[in-house]
């Protein structure tokens, strides 16, 4: 048989996440976001799910175009936009629209001779001081960009930086947004997940839900996925393969950075940092045995994980282990390992076999 750790992907929660989504901003259209292969989901699986999505947003030109060849026909967005000339002309042929952000992405589409014109958005920064015009240098973009040939329409792009932490908000990128483009006529898009959830004034023309799609909550475990009528799209799930019965002084583990002070039944599971649990999770981090409520002991290996079972005399080898899924928020794993959803849903390896329901 094969190793026992397989991860899940429930469509039907992926459906109702982005319908969910959707009637948060109903007078706004949605890219589902799918980057970094759907966030960890896959790709096309997400897609396929998907059909009735108003758009798909990403990064890489490779997966733009493989959800073309997927019978994707709905807007792709590239969110970093093209990186060289080569990929400029793709984007025209398969009618990808693409973000632009710096003034050597703008010399290229001014220079270059398109076999259509494509689809732009307009990076502004606002503040988060990654990619993007200055925003004050909006109307003054949009007119050499109306002028290109090129250019087949102009959308107004800008990314928050705090729209999910409290106590600090969207309030000063949304003043200096709006200043920066008084006039312009144009459609924009600014809301990610946490704006989609949390800022109703923000949905504008295009929100750009990403983790929470997935099931996860932009806010992590201050304001759960589950408050917002979301639901977990992956579960990750192994078996125990061993049992060790520890007595007190017992060390588990690299570093034998667990000690046992009684004595302990753990088991031991089929999954590591190779599988993308994080190495870094401590002692303590939840675990389902067979639906029942465990914490991890001792350190992550490349390919095995210690649970205490010592209050579970029914668990031995072969019972299942949820990692994160939808009795185990994935943001409450995150939480107690110091990370967020999006490293974890991220870095599943190749090596997990994947199931779609």
């Amino acid at each position: 048989m094969p190793r026992p750790i397989a991860a899940t992907i429930h469509t039907d929660a992926l459906c109702h996440n982005y319908a969910t989504l959707k009637a948060r901003a109903p007078q706004a259209r949605a890219f589902a976001v799918v980057k970094a292969n759907a966030y960890g989901h896959g790709l096309i699986t997400t897609a396929h799910a998907l059909p009735d999505a108003d758009g798909f947003a990403t990064l890489e030109f490779p997966g733009a175009l493989a959800l073309r060849g997927a019978g994707v026909r709905q807007p792709i967005l590239l969110l970093e936009g093209v990186f060289d000339a080569d990929e400029l002309h793709g984007a025209a042929q398969h009618d990808l629209w693409l973000s632009v952000h710096d003034e050597a992405s703008l010399v290229r589409l001014e220079a270059m001779r398109l076999p259509a014109p494509v689809s732009v958005f307009l990076k502004l920064n606002t503040g988060m001081n990654r990619l993007g015009f200055p925003a004050e240098a909006a109307p003054a973009l949009v007119a050499r960009l109306q002028a290109n040939p090129n250019v087949a329409a102009i959308t107004l792009m800008a990314h928050f930086a705090c729209a999910d932490e409290a106590g600090k908000g969207i309030a000063a990128q949304m003043a200096r947004f709006h200043a920066g483009t008084a006039g312009l006529a144009l459609p924009v898009t600014l809301a990610n997940s946490a704006a989609t959830l949390a800022y109703p004034d923000t949905h504008a023309d295009w929100v750009r839900p990403g983790i929470a799609l997935y099931g996860a909550s932009p806010f992590g475990s201050a304001r759960s996925a589950a408050s917002f009528g979301l639901l977990p799209v992956m579960t990750l799930a192994s078996e125990i393969i061993a049992v060790q019965e520890l007595a007190a002084g017992d060390a588990v583990g690299y570093g034998a950075t667990f000690t046992a002070t009684q004595r302990m039944r753990i088991g031991i599971v089929a999954c590591g940092y190779a599988d993308g649990y994080p190495r870094h999770a401590p002692s303590g981090t939840p675990l389902l045995v067979d639906g029942q409520r465990s914490q991890l002991v001792g350190r992550v290996s490349m390919d095995m994980l210690a649970v205490d079972i010592s209050t579970l005399p029914a668990a031995g080898v072969g019972t299942a282990v949820e990692l994160w899924g939808q009795a185990l928020p994935v943001d409450e794993v995150a939480a107690a390992a110091g990370t967020i959803a999006y490293e974890l849903t991220c870095a599943v390896a190749a090596r997990v076999a994947v199931t779609v329901r």
